[in-house]
């Protein structure tokens, strides 16, 4: 899971070559949404096809926040580097502390304010170190795509906190699946808008095996594998395998995209994973 997710990095760059962002996105869910279509109806029939009325709410809600992340982390990825992008998804447990602890299922303590207060310091580092750059080239970081990262990170968040109270109830298929079937209804009217006077035959190979990518394994494999983990371990160890997406992204983005690991980048990657770490282990 952690290996599909940090190349997706590297492969939604390579996507954003021949894309633009929200066409990109909409294509995305949609494809993930037939890829799910057919494991979501059968185990919806299986249920009797009726989702009581509380339960509905909450997987709009959830469908809400998955194409908002998607749409986000393209948009975002189009406008910053590989590292800043994956590091400051990796800020992403200490987000999900905050909302767990905003229903009552965490505890905020001493320590895990300080992890908190490092690591977000660390995001804002990255984000001034960004600011200073001018003329920006597509794998350089700008602080508009760091900003906007950083929203589809809290959605995210939203999600994973939401989706697994969802998943309690039901199974990762069928929560992954409204949210990804009802999500591509919602960017139909974009897709139209966007594919209109968009040249198609003029997409390479290596666009289409991208956006096939994308739709695939981060947002449908990836996504079970998560839910499916977090059943029969203890959510802080899955959060032990994330950590290394982060470091596996920026490795991916110097090998393949030719970007560049500076001090600055280093020193802001230690202080966010190490208040990541201090939040987890409060």
């Amino acid at each position: 899971m952690v290996l599909l997710w940090s190349a997706n990095f590297i492969v939604g760059k390579v996507a954003l070559r021949e894309f633009p962002p929200l066409l990109l996105g909409a294509l995305r869910i949609g494809l993930a949404g037939i890829f799910l279509a057919p494991a979501y109806w059968r185990k919806a029939r299986t249920n009797g096809g009726i989702w009581p009325p509380t339960d509905l709410m909450l997987l709009a809600f959830l469908a809400v926040c998955n194409v908002g992340n998607q749409l986000l982390f393209l948009l975002g990825l189009h406008r910053t580097s590989v590292a800043h992008s994956a590091l400051i998804i990796g800020v992403g447990p200490i987000f999900v502390l905050l909302i767990a602890a905003a229903m009552g299922l965490e505890r905020i303590t001493l320590r895990k304010t300080a992890g908190m207060t490092l690591a977000l310091g660390g995001v804002a580092a990255l984000a001034y170190q960004a600011s200073r750059a001018s003329g920006a080239a597509p794998t350089e970081a700008t602080i508009a795509g760091d900003t906007i990262t950083a929203a589809a990170c809290v959605l995210f968040s939203l999600f994973a906190v939401y989706g697994k109270r969802a998943a309690q109830r039901h199974s990762t298929v069928a929560v992954n699946g409204f949210a990804y079937i009802s999500g591509a209804a919602l960017l139909a009217p974009i897709l139209l808008w966007q594919a209109r006077g968009f040249s198609f035959a003029h997409v390479s190979a290596a666009g289409w095996s991208s956006l096939v990518y994308m739709a695939l394994f981060p947002s449908v494999i990836c996504y079970l594998i998560y839910y499916h983990a977090l059943t029969h371990i203890s959510a802080s160890r899955v959060s032990a395998f994330i950590y290394l997406e982060p470091l596996i992204a920026t490795l991916m983005g110097v090998a393949f995209l030719g970007e560049r690991i500076t001090g600055s980048l280093v020193a802001g990657g230690t202080v966010i994973f190490t208040g990541v770490f201090l939040t987890e282990r409060g």
